[in-house]
């Protein structure tokens, strides 16, 4: 089954093919948005979820691996790869934690926010389209992802 979107062109695909509920759809969702942003921002040198991770890391005064496990939902040895991958590239620093002495904090380097500052110009167009496709939906779809979220969240922490 083909569906019409809001701009009237045909969906690649059905949400409603195979399993569907509402975790396999935001997976599938998740998997279409990874790929969209990969493609996008190809020529930047980062990936989605490296853009993901440089663009919190660039909004915050430096970030602990714990922090940023913690938002990203990965566990400390995700975290660890990610950190070893971005030192190699000079795109951040590591500097003490002055709250606590045995960690540190992670902050962008000027390499690293370039290179983000050029993920971020390649985003922007498909942000935009995808915003102008959602038309007045936009917020409504912001909203109930961060419920989703929210949820999600709340039965992990029951779990952990």
């Amino acid at each position: 089954m083909t569906e019409t979107g809001a701009d009237g062109r045909s969906a690649k695909r059905s949400i409603d093919r195979g399993p569907s509920n509402v975790l396999f759809d935001a997976w599938l969702v998740s998997r279409s948005v990874h790929q969209l942003i990969d493609t996008a921002i190809e020529a930047s040198g980062l990936d989605a979820d490296e853009f993901a991770i440089y663009s919190v890391l660039a909004s915050a005064d430096g970030l602990t691996p714990s922090d940023l496990a913690q938002w990203m939902s990965a566990a400390p040895t995700t975290v660890s790869s990610y950190v070893k991958r971005f030192e190699r590239r000079n795109h951040i620093t590591r500097t003490p934690n002055a709250e606590d002495g045995r960690s540190y904090r992670l902050r962008l380097t000027a390499a690293g926010r370039e290179a983000h500052q050029q993920a971020g110009e390649l985003f922007a167009p498909i942000l935009k389209r995808t915003e102008k496709t959602l038309g007045a939906g936009t917020q409504k779809v912001h909203t109930q992802l961060l419920t989703l979220l929210h949820a999600v969240d709340t039965i992990q922490d029951e779990h952990t």
